[in-house]
């Protein structure tokens, strides 16, 4: 409990460090052999269950319920989907020289990614931003990346030779497919699944351990930790928190400028800014060739923890500056 309450207060997310512990624990010990093999086909299955589980809770009426408001909605869409892209393109020009191939490919992948679901509606909740236009946002977001995201980088990524032949197959089979099957079952199983949600919730973050050891394992393999050095590291942690603050600024310019409400500009602005840890890394995996995962979601990692804290602190600085809501605001943010 102890150790919990200092995470909170130091704005460290205790998942991800189990992530790092993840990376930790393949890097000591990485599978190898005929156990590889098998993780490989656990990582397959897991990646399946989890498109299934997405499927199944997100619902398409919440993600169009808001598209009357559909200034908003066109805001956050092109912030994650055209602004971030655009300026994981831009960075282009930093390799070789400041950022080696590999890596650049994992900052490229992440632009390329759907935003956060949870965070950027706990996040504009605290800030008391306009929650249902945030679930809206979120959940359209989540929807479209199933497609928009294997697009991009397909479209990008392709001329750098980063993604797998079987790169499609993998979309369909591993993605859309278990995706498709979920919305087709949600109608069945998304009372149980709402009754359920610490077991789900174990399940997802369960599922994403497995797969980060699964994909280290194979990068240790072949020789990741010989390629990424501390000061690779910093620069990719220096470049994140670039993209995150030209976002977060060109976000909140540009509600203000179309003359969005204070809670408007707050829903955009997190859900504007969020890259999705839970949904990236499967992605990377059905995507990239094993020995290549591991440096292409180094960056996502960083950059999820980044979020995470920055959010935090923009959060409770929109809380207060509402005197008259701030007990209430911190009610909730407990």
């Amino acid at each position: 409990m102890f150790v919990r309450r200092w995470l909170d207060r130091l704005h460290i997310d205790p998942y991800l460090l189990a992530i790092v512990g993840m990376v930790a624990l393949a890097s000591v010990l990485p599978c190898r052999g005929e156990v590889a093999v098998q993780f490989g086909h656990a990582t397959t299955l897991v990646i399946g269950l989890l498109f299934f589980l997405y499927g199944a809770r997100l619902s398409p009426q919440a993600a169009w319920r808001g598209l009357k408001h559909w200034r908003l909605h066109t805001l956050i869409l092109a912030s994650t989907f055209v602004l971030f892209p655009l300026l994981g393109l831009a960075c282009r020009v930093l390799v070789p020289g400041v950022l080696a191939p590999d890596l650049y490919l994992g900052i490229l992948v992440l632009c390329m990614l759907p935003s956060t679901v949870q965070s950027s509606i706990a996040f504009t909740a605290i800030a008391g931003g306009n929650v249902p236009a945030a679930v809206c946002a979120a959940s359209a977001s989540s929807l479209l990346g199933v497609v928009l995201t294997p697009l991009l980088v397909g479209l990008t990524v392709r001329t750098h030779g980063g993604i797998s032949a079987a790169g499609i197959e993998g979309i369909l089979l591993q993605l859309v497919v278990p995706f498709g099957a979920g919305q087709i079952a949600r109608p069945l199983i998304s009372d149980w699944l709402g009754r359920n949600k610490r077991l789900t919730g174990l399940v997802d973050r369960g599922s994403i351990l497995l797969i980060v050891y699964t994909a280290f394992s194979e990068g240790v393999a072949s020789g990741i930790w010989h390629r990424v050095d501390v000061g690779s590291l910093a620069t990719l942690l220096v470049l994140d928190a670039v993209l995150l603050a030209i976002v977060l600024t060109a976000t909140t310019l540009a509600s203000r400028k179309l003359g969005f409400s204070r809670e408007d500009e707050i829903a955009v602005v997190f859900c504007g800014s969020k890259k999705s840890l839970a949904s990236g890394i499967p992605m990377v995996n059905v995507l990239f060739p094993a020995s290549a995962v591991g440096m292409v979601v180094l960056p996502i990692i960083l950059f999820h923890q980044l979020q995470l804290m920055v959010c935090a602190t923009l959060a409770r600085r929109y809380m207060a500056s509402r005197p008259s809501e701030r007990p209430a605001k911190a009610a909730l943010a407990t």
